[in-house]
Order: structure tokens, then sequence, then C-alpha cells
């Protein structure tokens, strides 16, 4: 039989386990709120994918006439702003901004300085490739349309992914080159795949972007930069290899590792890492916004200036002299600035 003195010491040891129990909880919980606060999503999602062109009447009429893409905005900028965030002195530029369905892109022209024009031998699997995914609704007709118009092919000719491969099973895709020699993609969705926009009922055929994809070496360094210091979520991930992708991408060999990230709005973008073969050559480390090589991501936040903070602590490379104010508001933009990620790809971040 239990005495009156055991009784106590077993309800002080019950009340010491609990009290213990709560001091280790609380430590917990502050740490995983300390995290989260770590990694915001900074960025609400891609406002445009911007893109320097060499002769800005040349490529409005390729993009709308061929691609049937909108002319929203035309509008003529320089001046100190522009100078530090784009990181070139003395610069002048015609900046168009177009639409295709919900998406948009910014094409540039440097009237002042001119830059390079994109190196002959350029490969997908140079880190410097980047796309941008245009939905169709129907490949024969858009490959049709693109042929009357004499585009410079990248692939072979559209492919269709094969079964075997689960998550890219029966996407039809080609790659072309636009009149500066950047590289773009059509896509069309099967039924099972894709949001569910591109497969509504319509007369268009060109639908609108839904993601621009960029070489990069290492996946997983480019998540620390995208996801843990941006907060752009991981939708999607393949891993895509033999004859079709061969003939896609025209590189001999391919086998890539394909991460999709989003944000809450506007397209995706799209890590491609090559496994195979592994020398596509690394960014120009002398690339300015100007060379026609240039493209650049452009991502929408509420606050610059946060947005900054993580990317300062990684110590990622600035293009642009800190968070860049615009008083003039144009072309669209309060504050912004000009990164790059670990592979060398542009990224401006924008304040509206």
């Amino acid at each position: 039989m239990t005495s009156p003195f055991q009784l106590r010491r077993l309800k002080q040891g019950l009340l010491t386990v609990w009290v213990l129990s709560l001091v280790l909880a609380v430590p917990q919980i502050f740490v995983g709120q300390a995290v989260a606060q770590q990694n915001p999503a900074l960025v609400d999602g891609v406002d445009a994918i911007g893109i320097t062109v060499s002769d800005m009447d040349r490529a409005v009429d390729f993009y709308s006439r061929v691609l049937t893409f909108e002319k929203v905005s035309d509008t003529e900028v320089a001046g100190e702003s522009y100078e530090h965030l784009e990181g070139v002195f003395g610069l002048r530029m015609r900046v168009v901004r177009m639409r295709l369905g919900d998406e948009f892109i910014e094409l540039t022209e440097y009237l002042a300085p001119k830059g390079r024009p994109i190196p002959v031998d350029s490969r997908s699997n140079d880190r410097w490739f980047q796309h941008i995914a245009i939905i169709v609704s129907d490949m024969d007709k858009a490959y049709a349309r693109l042929r009357q118009n004499k585009v410079e092919h990248a692939s072979s000719g559209p492919q269709r992914l094969p079964d075997w491969n689960k998550n890219a099973a029966g996407i039809s895709a080609f790659y072309f080159k636009d009149p500066d020699e950047h590289p773009v993609e059509v896509l069309q969705f099967p039924p099972d795949k894709g949001a569910e926009k591109w497969h509504r009922p319509t007369n268009k055929l060109f639908l609108g972007i839904d993601h621009t994809a960029i070489v990069v070496w290492d996946t997983d360094a480019s998540l620390k930069f995208y996801r843990d210091a941006l907060g752009l979520r991981v939708a999607g991930e393949s891993e895509n290899y033999g004859t079709e992708q061969e003939h896609l991408n025209n590189v001999f060999g391919a086998r890539l590792r394909i991460t999709a990230l989003r944000g809450t709005t506007g397209p995706g973008i799209e890590l491609l890492e090559y496994l195979a073969p592994r020398d596509g050559r690394p960014f120009p480390g002398d690339e300015h916004a100007n060379d026609i090589v240039h493209r650049h991501t452009i991502l929408i936040t509420p606050d610059a200036d946060a947005a900054a903070r993580p990317l300062q602590a990684i110590k990622a490379a600035f293009v642009s002299s800190g968070v860049v104010a615009n008083p003039t508001g144009q072309p669209g933009f309060k504050k912004a600035l000009l990164v790059r990620d670990p592979d060398g790809h542009a990224i401006e971040i924008e304040e509206k």
C-alpha cells in the first residue's frame, strides 16, 4: 500500500516531468518560428522575361506578327537610376513591353552604348542558355506557321516526349530562334499535364508563357538561391533523356535534371541541369545588360529592401549598386535591384 509520503513524491515527480516538457517545448516553438521568419516568400512571382535585342522594330514585328504578342507600352529611358540598376554607364534604352495571354516579355534595345552579339556557336547546354516556353493549342499548326515564317531551327523538329517518362510523357516541344538568335520554345501539354488554363477551348494558336528555362550547373546550389533565399516553391521535377530529348535540345547524349519553380503569380522558372554531357560553357564573366546574349527574369516583390537582405547574406553578385530608387516610375517600378544567380543569370527584382 502506497503511503501519503510516497504519493506526494509521485505527484512532485509528475509535476517536474510536465514542467520540463513545457520548458523543452518552448525553444522548439521559437526555433520553428525563427526558421519560418528566415525564409519568407520575398517575391510574389515572375512579372516578365526581359530580352535585349539589336533592332527593336524587327523584334516587335517578329513577336507580334509571328507569335501574336500585343504591344502594351513603348518607352525610352535614360539617366543615373538606370545606369546604377543595369551597371551600364551612359545608357539610353528603348523598352517595349508585350503581352501574350496573361504573361509578358520586355524587349530592350540599347540605343547607347551598343553591346555584343550572341556567340554564333551557342549550344543548348551552355549556361547562358535561357528561353521562354510559349504554350500552343496545336503543335502541328504552330510548327507550320513557324516554317512559313522561315524561323531558324534549334531542334530538328517537334518532339513528343516518350510515355515511359511519367512526368513529361506526351508533352510536345520545339526549339527555334528569334531574329537575334535567342532560343524560344513552343510547347503543347497533353490533357493530364499543365495548368487548367492551357486546356480551355480557344481559337488562338499561341496562348501564353508557361515558364522561362535556364541552364544551371548545380541544381542544389540554384535552389539555395531561388527557393531558400527568395521563397519560390518547387512545383515539379523530372529527369529527361533519350533520342527525343537529344533532338529537342540538339545535344547528343543529353540527360537533364529538370526542376520547376513557381511563385504565386506569373510564369515559372525551370532549372535545366545537364547531367550529361557536362561540357556546357560557363556564363561569360564580362557579360553586360546591353549584350544581345543578355536576358533577365523580372520578379515582383512588395518590398525591394527586404528582398535584398537575404541575397546580401548569401553574398549574391549584385549588378546594381544595391536597391535603386526610380523617381520617374518608368517603365513601371518604384525600386529595383539586379543580381546574378549562382550561374550568372540576371534576376531583376522590382517593387511596383
